[in-house]
């Protein structure tokens, strides 16, 4: 785990987080996690690399919170299906569901898959998901943590990361996530890194 802008957040690999607040535990996308157990778990979209049934199984406990778009319905038991644009408060922790797509490639139509904003003690954590630089990133409102995919190929290469952090999203401290699994390596979160103005915290 590490503080970032006061937040406890550990990078579990590929797109997946733990966040830890007080006595809740978040995960997001995670993907071949080991045994744990989560308060919620949040999904962005149906690929087995994010909407992974095995460790979603092992992280589930009684009364866990499982979030995700209608297409991981089929996939994952007892999950609440979240819509775009949706809310969700879950004790003092709010949840909305925000777009997440490609632009020029088909892996990622517009209007299936989602990204978040995790809302804790006031801070504002954005994860993307699998996306391109899309516009409504400059509607986002003040982020204090981007998450933001580097790899290209199924979303954006870290290059177009850091435009989108540098001019759309502009948060506090940006995180690379979305490499060295599936596509993309560390040299694509280094060069993130090198792009971009904020703070860059590679977990």
């Amino acid at each position: 785990m590490a503080m970032v802008e006061g937040v406890d957040i550990q990078h579990i690999g590929h797109s997946g987080f733990r966040i830890v607040h007080e006595s809740k535990t978040i995960y997001i996308d995670p993907f071949k996690a080991p045994k744990g157990s989560a308060d919620i778990i949040l999904i962005t979209h149906e690929h087995f690399d994010h909407c992974d049934e095995e460790s979603v199984d092992r992280l589930r406990k009684e009364g866990t919170v499982i979030l995700a778009p209608q297409g991981c319905k089929s996939k994952l038991k007892g999950v609440i299906v979240i819509s775009l644009g949706e809310q969700k408060v879950i004790g003092d922790i709010a949840i909305e569901a925000v777009p997440a797509y490609n632009i020029g490639k088909s892996y990622h139509p517009k209007g299936r898959d989602v990204g978040y904003v995790i809302t804790i003690d006031g801070k504002r954590i954005y994860h993307a998901g699998d996306t391109d630089r899309i516009p409504e990133m400059k509607k986002l409102g003040s982020i204090d943590i981007a998450l933001l995919p580097v790899s290209g190929t199924y979303t954006m290469t870290a290059e177009e990361a850091a435009a989108a952090a540098n001019e759309d999203i502009k948060p506090k401290v940006a995180v690379p996530m979305h490499y060295g699994v599936i596509t993309g390596s560390q040299s694509d979160a280094e060069k993130f890194k090198r792009l971009c103005k904020c703070e860059v915290v590679i977990l």
